[in-house]
């Protein structure tokens, strides 16, 4: 095969992250012709289809996918070097990319990331989300460093991982003041008589809270389901229903959410850990992640 043409590439590159090649055109002020030409062209010298192309619609291929991603980090360094050269001086960064899954609450990511920038070392964070299984996937070609979970790596996975424990708290109930009254029973019986709004099914809490609520005979009314924690703290705060949420982060879903604590639970606990391709770990930004959590 000949030589990768990266002007070629930069071309794909921008038509996918615009999402169009009229888009790409205006961004780069050339033609659509001329942009669809040289897209035509790198098709034609790889041999594969980066688009499915449907009508007007482009999107990507499986592959187009792939090279895409490679795209975006071969650029990203693009502009780094770019930025060194304004500077006439190295900038001594450290790369670490973390992949969150994004049934854990934005509050705890960043009290359990913050850490990693108050470190001597000059590193830059780069936190994507996304579900375990995509994860896993991306940390299995070393796309990303670890994984911050709210659920173990199995055992029989075929990614070569490890889990290390960060953290372990239990559960609050909340609702709004409004809501509590509406029912003249006491924690936790009075949770039958409240809607709910619940964890999506892919939260490992979600079997756990559906364990505790089964045993203390409680029928939650579940009236909305949500994989994004903020967005089920939103419509608790508007007094749509009850919603639990770690212990760990009480305090701040008070003095944020203008809702109250109806009880609190030890018996049931959210566990989060690091899932890293190190038995020992060694990496400095995830040894600070691992001790900030202690």
């Amino acid at each position: 095969m000949s030589p990768l043409n990266y002007n070629h590439l930069f071309y794909f590159y921008v038509v996918a992250t615009e999402g169009s090649i009229t888009k790409a055109s205006t961004r780069l002020n050339l033609t659509p012709q001329t942009i669809s030409g040289q897209i035509s062209s790198f098709e034609a010298q790889i041999d594969i289809n980066l688009f499915d192309r449907k009508g007007k619609s482009l999107h990507l291929s499986e592959m187009g996918q792939l090279i895409y991603s490679y795209a975006e980090e071969i650029f990203q360094l693009g502009d780094e070097i770019k930025h060194i050269l304004k500077r006439k001086q190295p900038d001594q960064w450290h790369t670490f990319t973390i992949g969150v899954t994004n049934v854990i609450p934005k509050i705890l990511v960043q009290q359990l990331l913050s850490p990693v920038l108050n470190m001597n070392e000059r590193v830059r964070l780069i936190c994507q989300e996304g579900d375990q299984n995509s994860l896993l996937a991306d940390l299995s070609v070393n796309k990303i460093d670890c994984i911050l979970t709210d659920q173990p790596l199995q055992l029989g996975s075929h990614v070569k991982a490890y889990n290390h424990l960060l953290i372990e708290s239990g559960f609050t109930f909340f609702a709004t003041d409004t809501l509590i009254k509406t029912s003249n029973k006491k924690f936790p019986q009075c949770l039958s008589d409240l809607p709910w709004l619940m964890q999506g099914k892919k939260s490992a809490m979600r079997t756990r809270l559906s364990s505790w609520l089964e045993k203390n005979n409680i029928s939650p009314n579940i009236v909305a389901e949500f994989e994004d924690s903020a967005l089920m703290k939103t419509f608790g705060q508007d007094g749509l229903g009850v919603f639990s949420c770690p212990t760990i982060i009480e305090k701040y879903i008070l003095d944020n959410y203008g809702v109250k604590a109806i009880g609190r639970v030890e018996e049931i606990k959210d566990h989060y850990y690091i899932i890293s391709p190190e038995r020992r770990l060694k990496h400095p930004a995830i040894l600070e992640i691992v001790n900030g959590a202690k």
